[in-house]
């Protein structure tokens, strides 16, 4: 178990040399305990954990002790705050060492293709939608054409078609919805 009595930050900071040998006397088997932690969880090996332990030790030293001067006993147990630390070392070692990714263009086309789903026996019910509704619906769906194509194609504004679209979808949803739901924003429902 450590000693999670208080640190003497100043004697650490001047690099007291036996202040410095207790403190990785005290920490070094929770440092490495928590870098352990992170790669065990990212599925790395477990080797490199010694490494990250002296990572931690020199991230504490680094430019004049600026990490270590940040250390506020009112806040957190230095145990506590040490494996945040070296929880956060480990994460970063991790993140940097993590492979590339394969970007969309450089993967096959095999390992990307989806194969087209088309909607099997699905039939709007004759007289649900208007002919004007069931074209939006099909130039937007079918064609792949966005409001603003649609709208240049029949001579109305992109407006007229997204609220074309939006009373046909609320009509469709109103017919196929189950018995007992509530049929909200059914044009002619009260």
């Amino acid at each position: 178990m450590v000693n999670d009595g208080p640190l003497d930050i100043a004697r650490l900071r001047r690099g007291d040399k036996p202040a410095w040998d207790a403190f990785v006397s005290r920490f070094a088997g929770l440092i490495h305990a928590a870098v352990g932690g992170v790669l065990r969880q990212s599925g790395r090996d477990l080797a490199e954990a010694a490494d990250l332990a002296q990572d931690v030790f020199v991230r504490l030293c680094k430019d004049d002790y600026r990490l270590l001067g940040l250390y506020d006993p009112s806040r957190a147990a230095p145990a506590t705050w040490l494996t945040v630390v070296a929880r956060s070392v480990a994460l970063d070692a991790v993140r940097r060492r993590r492979p590339p990714a394969v970007t969309l263009d450089d993967a096959p086309e095999s390992a990307v293709a989806v194969q087209a789903i088309e909607p099997s026996g699905f039939k709007i019910p004759p007289g649900l939608l208007s002919p004007r509704q069931e074209l939006i619906l099909t130039m937007l769906y079918h064609r792949d054409m966005d409001p603003a194509e649609v709208g240049a194609a029949l001579g109305i504004d992109p407006q007229t078609v997204r609220s074309m679209h939006h009373k046909a979808l609320t009509r469709l949803r109103g017919h196929f919805a189950p018995e007992n739901a509530p049929r909200r924003g059914v044009a002619g429902d009260t």
